[in-house]
């Protein structure tokens, strides 16, 4: 399989995500065969935990789309033309959600991110940035920092999670951008406490750095630290998010910042060959995300903790001989299991049970980067589908499937 079949697979077939964002570890490809009776079995699900509409039918979407845009935005107007119109409208409402002078609409995060640090690096006049090795710039953008923007990186920790203000006190070389990948997904979709969080951003300014967070999937963050997501973003110099992740749009990212910034921003789009001609569909779903998604995600964040006990109590119970959820409780509504089996057996296990039972518990599994061989890890997402289950049928879903490695 090609590295951009695999890619679109860990997005069809895993947790919400972005072409790239694989689980750390390798491979996990599979033929068409295999790819496809695993979606149908997981669209055939009468119970899941996420049901994303990825998974959806062309037709589907797109009728879907049609029948809702107007609760959001005139349809009866024009459409947009390089950036203006329905695109304009939702950069002014996600400026004003996040409480930043500006804001604006990128195809793709990875584009909009090495914009902010290349221009971010052009107004520190010092182009190394730090951030964790795990940090979606150094695992799943191809080295772009350097190879396309002229960036360097320095490590701020090798920990699994985000770095300490002291580890940025401590930091040995100078450094004009600290990001912080909020929260830091590879390693579990992990996030600082709020006096942590506080504390690195002004240690960052101590040391006369910006503060630029991924906030890719900083929608869903506001239960962790307690604070409304203007406050949270509002730490930082520069936030990016996506619309598609947590929001189930059809793609398209934003950056907010201070409105020099902002438009310097552009400039770099259109260079770097995002300056599309019309981008309404992906920005009338990124707007119904707002309107729909982004009200229920604290919902989906409690729940999360509820079916991450429970899975751990059923995994205690049953026959598999080690087993971790990480973190538990979860910091957001996305959360990792990991097991000693090959990926190949719990990936069967996981499809049989879909097929057998209707009731898809976990997706993806995949080889885990950190341990010995024969050690899997998998994302769990828990959306609107997964408020259905209780802790009883969490543990029953588990015990069937463990009966199905084990057995």
């Amino acid at each position: 399989m090609s590295d951009t079949s695999e890619q679109a697979e860990e997005v069809r077939d895993g947790s919400p995500g972005k072409a790239g964002d694989g689980l750390p570890g390798g491979g996990g490809g599979s033929s068409d065969d295999e790819r496809d009776r695993r979606r149908a079995a997981w669209r055939a699900s009468g119970r899941t935990l996420w049901r994303g509409s990825v998974n959806e039918p062309v037709g589907e979407r797109l009728a879907a789309l049609a029948a809702d845009a107007a609760s959001v935005y005139d349809v009866d107007g024009w459409a947009d033309v390089y950036g203006d119109g329905v695109v304009a409208e939702l950069e002014r409402r996600v400026a004003a959600l996040l409480g930043f002078p500006a804001a604006v609409f990128f195809p793709t995060g990875t584009m909009a991110q090495q914009v902010a640090l290349r221009c971010w690096a052009g107004r520190t006049g010092n182009p190394v940035v730090a951030l964790h090795p795990l940090a979606h710039p150094e695992v799943h953008e191809g080295g772009a920092l350097s190879a396309v923007s002229g960036l360097r990186t320095v490590r701020a920790t090798g920990e699994p999670r985000l770095p300490t203000a002291g580890e940025i006190q401590e930091l040995a070389e100078p450094f004009g951008t600290l990001m912080l990948e909020l929260p830091l997904r590879d390693a579990g979709f992990v996030l600082p406490t709020w006096d942590e969080l506080v504390a690195v951003v002004d240690a960052a300014r101590a040391r006369d750095a910006v503060v630029h967070f991924d906030g890719a999937r900083l929608w869903e963050c506001a239960s962790h630290f307690g604070r409304p997501l203007a406050e949270i973003a509002g730490l930082a110099d520069s936030v990016y998010l996506s619309f598609y992740k947590s929001l189930d749009a059809l793609s398209g990212a934003v950056l907010v910042g201070p409105e020099t910034l902002v438009e310097e921003a552009r400039v770099w789009r259109h260079r770097y060959g995002g300056q599309l001609f019309q981008q309404y569909p992906a920005a009338l779903s990124a707007l119904l995300g707002l309107e729909r998604e982004l009200p229920r995600l604290p919902s989906y964040v409690a729940h999360a903790r509820v079916v991450a006990a429970a899975l751990a109590e059923g995994l205690a119970e049953s026959a598999v001989p080690w087993f971790r959820v990480h973190p538990e409780p979860p910091h957001t509504h996305q959360f990792q299991v990991w097991l000693p089996y090959d990926r190949e057996v719990l990936n069967e296990a996981g499809v049989r049970q879909a097929e057998e039972t209707k009731v898809t518990l976990f997706r993806l599994w995949r080889e885990a980067v950190a341990g010995p061989p024969g050690v899997s890890v998998t994302e769990v997402t828990v959306a609107e589908a997964g408020l259905e289950w209780s802790a009883e049928d969490v543990k029953a879903a588990v015990a069937d499937f463990v009966r199905r490695v084990t057995g």
